[in-house]
């Protein structure tokens, strides 16, 4: 690949860190705000794709290796199935509001542990934002690294 500029090299990473706190706040706000877990997560996976660009993907200053992305996306999954498991069960219904229970359908012990003492109480909505901003970063974070790695391939094949 190219070398880019110095000037680029400088200013990317504190861009793309900005960047990665803006999704995160988008991500934790995302029930009293416009915007959630997926416009959080393309936030985030921009400012990754960012540094992707210009560092390089050997240098990339946030670690990005096949094991973190499958980690991650494993545990977003996972906790998306039983986030709507636990409403499943207590509810009767897939991803049932078990923190803000609006038809009391939940016992009291399990909507403890969900509702949290806030004017702003949205039940389990913020944890389905954090796990679909997880899965929404990872998933496109990972067709840019494909993408880039797929580029250095075919330039390499050319080179010889």
């Amino acid at each position: 690949m190219s070398e880019g500029s110095t000037v680029l090299k400088l200013l990317a990473f504190p861009i793309s860190i900005f960047t990665i706190c803006l999704g995160v706040n988008t991500i934790l706000g995302g029930h009293i705000t416009p915007g959630g877990g997926f416009q959080g997560g393309a936030m985030i996976a921009g400012g990754v794709i960012l540094s992707l660009f210009v560092y390089g993907y050997d240098r990339i200053p946030v670690d990005f290796s096949h094991n973190f992305v499958s980690a991650v996306e494993s545990f977003g999954a996972l906790a998306y199935i039983g986030l709507g498991l636990v409403g499943l069960i207590f509810a009767g219904s897939f991803l049932y509001n078990i923190g803000f229970d609006a038809y009391n359908l939940v016992p009291n012990l399990v909507q403890t542990i969900f509702h949290y003492p806030d004017v702003t109480n949205a039940g389990i909505i913020p944890y389905l934002n954090i796990v679909v901003g997880l899965k929404v970063m990872v998933g496109l974070s990972a067709i840019a690294i494909a993408f880039y790695q797929f580029k250095s391939f075919e330039e390499e094949g050319d080179e010889e």
